[in-house]
């Protein structure tokens, strides 16, 4: 057995070397060594499998899962994008779909002591809780020969694997499938908030296919903008026009030229016009800002606003400085669409009758037969005894059609240049045409007054032996604001006509480079068949339930839509990207208000 004495050569009291406290001191500061972990983190957590871990065909059962470490807790949102690299170069890119906390150790927080201790205390303690985000398989991105592709996620990442925010631009637009040139429409973001990354800009825009490699520009496959008072859409409206009317921006035609688009706006409110002018609160970095990122900005000189002569209406403005061209519409319009005359609900009866009526009047009175002229012709008392003795329109239908068809006297065969005369002006390549209606008084004028001349455009575009080849030979972007005011849904014979017109000309727009650009405060109200030819919704701040259900967003972004502050808004384009949130410029790119 060892001497008790020994004890002194591990620093005892027992006989043998004194140690001095100094000794005593050298001996305890022992050389320390700085350690680091093998690899450093780099990612907000790892992808989980406590819960499963499953890729399905069917999205609503797939699951992945991460866990997110303490230090990243407080700024992870749901909806923003994340990666998770595979073991051979490919990534899974995702978005955050939910977030949850879940308790570490097995414990019941829901008592009288928990909840005393909690509220002691200053904060929790994150190391007694999993952090756990739900994660939205979007795309699997790869590399090839042409740069960084995406495709369906058909495979499943491996545990543990270290979740990371995208942060770089070319991973977050192959992963949404957002083109990198076309119509700038604003900067993508999550919860209000621009998606930042690595680059420079730092932020990520959002543009509009405006090309023909993947089908047709999607200008032509129509656009709808949706956002209650108040919410910015005039201001996003403008700013994506002023896009279309971009000098360099043309479109191929069947014939092999390439032309800039007529913009013809029609507008209620005379905002429109102001589209001449510059924005003076437009400062020169901002501008060279946008310059750097290739946003058109600045007023449009080529902006003359066609002003509609209605009766002892006068329009009267210093909003802006655009060309004032006055017009009326001829009463010879009504022979291609009678339904302009008709004023009212007519039963399919009574509009037969009605056509009847028009094709005598004209056969008599030749294509300049005017609105004073009709009404002379329907005062004729043998006319009717006439139509209702051969049993071609019964007296009371007669009367019916007789009273729908006054109260014209304002809008057809005013003191001005009839439109028709004036096509080469109206209709430029190139040129922005504002219809401003803010000062007719009666709906029913400015009803008619839209609708002929929006049809005028459209029936030239449809047809194989146009009048106006001007029309047919330009691309064409018909802007409508206030759409549910002409485009809604009614049982009438007239508003069936009027909304088979339209949804005509939405199928064919692609065809004859006739894009819709439609505005409105009420989409439900807009029919379902012209809806549903509408390839792109821009969603801005709604506040009634039926108007959010009926512009057809994921649930996940529509249950964002009430909350959504001036400028933000929802784009949901199948043919362009996924569904993303975005938010719009906050300076409007030419004179606004």
């Amino acid at each position: 057995m060892a001497d008790l004495n020994d004890f002194d050569a591990y620093g005892g009291d027992g006989g043998g070397t004194d140690d001095t406290a100094a000794d005593r001191d050298a001996a305890d500061d022992f050389e320390r060594v700085e350690t680091t972990p093998a690899r450093s983190e780099d990612g907000i957590g790892t992808i989980a499998v406590s819960q499963g871990l499953r890729i399905h065909e069917d999205e609503e059962d797939s699951t992945v899962r991460a866990y997110v470490t303490k230090g990243n807790r407080s700024s992870v949102r749901i909806g923003k994008y994340l990666l998770a690299p595979y073991p051979d170069g490919e990534t899974l890119f995702c978005r955050i779909a939910g977030l949850e906390y879940a308790q570490e150790f097995h414990a019941d927080d829901a008592t009288e002591i928990h909840a005393q201790r909690a509220m002691r205390q200053d904060g929790i303690d994150e190391a007694d809780y999993k952090f756990l985000a739900d994660l939205e398989p979007l795309a699997v991105l790869y590399d090839s020969d042409d740069g960084l592709k995406r495709r369906m996620t058909d495979r499943v990442p491996k545990p543990q694997t270290t979740v990371r925010e995208a942060d770089d631009t070319a991973e977050i637009k192959t992963g949404l499938k957002i083109p990198e040139d076309g119509v700038f429409l604003g900067h993508l973001a999550v919860g209000g908030e621009k998606v930042r990354t690595s680059a420079q800009p730092p932020t990520i825009d959002y543009r509009l296919k405006d090309d023909y490699e993947d089908g047709d520009p999607l200008v032509f496959r129509h656009t709808l903008i949706a956002g209650g008072t108040g919410s910015g859409k005039t201001h996003t409206a403008k700013n994506i026009l002023r896009q279309f009317l971009a000098d360099e921006r043309t479109y191929r035609m069947d014939d092999g030229r390439s032309v800039t688009p007529a913009v013809v706006q029609f507008d209620p409110q005379d905002e429109y016009a102001q589209m001449h002018d510059d924005n003076d609160d437009l400062d020169a970095e901002t501008a060279r800002r946008y310059e750097r990122e290739g946003v058109v900005h600045g007023g449009h000189d080529d902006t003359i606003a066609f002003v509609p002569k209605v009766g002892d209406a006068t329009y009267a403005t210093d909003d802006h400085r655009a060309e004032q061209v006055e017009f009326t519409i001829p009463f010879s319009m009504v022979r291609d669409n009678e339904w302009l005359v008709a004023g009212g609900g007519l039963n399919d009866n009574q509009y037969n009758a009605l056509r009847h009526l028009l094709d005598r009047f004209f056969r008599e009175h030749g294509t300049g037969g005017t609105y004073d002229q009709f009404q002379t012709f329907m005062d004729d008392p043998a006319l009717r005894e006439e139509l209702n003795e051969s049993g071609r329109v019964h007296e009371a239908t007669f009367d019916a059609v007789n009273r729908r068809v006054r109260g014209f006297g304002t809008v057809f065969d005013q003191d001005a240049r009839p439109i028709t005369e004036q096509i080469e002006r109206f209709v430029r390549p190139g040129g922005l045409t504002v219809v401003p209606t803010y000062h007719i008084n009666n709906t029913r004028a400015t009803e008619t007054i839209v609708l002929a001349v929006s049809s005028l455009l459209v029936d030239q575009k449809l047809s194989n032996d146009p009048r106006y080849d001007r029309i047919k030979e330009t691309p064409v972007v018909l802007g409508m604001d206030e759409a549910h005011n002409f485009l809604t849904d009614a049982e009438s014979a007239q508003a069936r006509r009027v909304i088979g017109k339209f949804t005509d000309a939405a199928k064919q727009g692609r065809k004859e480079r006739l894009g819709l650009f439609l505005i409105t405060q009420d989409p439900q109200d807009i029919a379902d068949a012209v809806f549903k030819q509408i390839n792109t919704t821009v969603v801005l701040n709604l506040g009634d339930e039926d108007a959010i259900k009926s512009v057809n967003i994921p649930s996940n972004l529509e249950s964002k839509v009430p909350y959504m502050e001036k400028g933000q808004m929802v784009v949901y384009s199948p043919d362009n990207s996924e569904p993303v949130e975005i938010i719009g410029l906050p300076n409007c790119l030419t004179r606004h208000g």
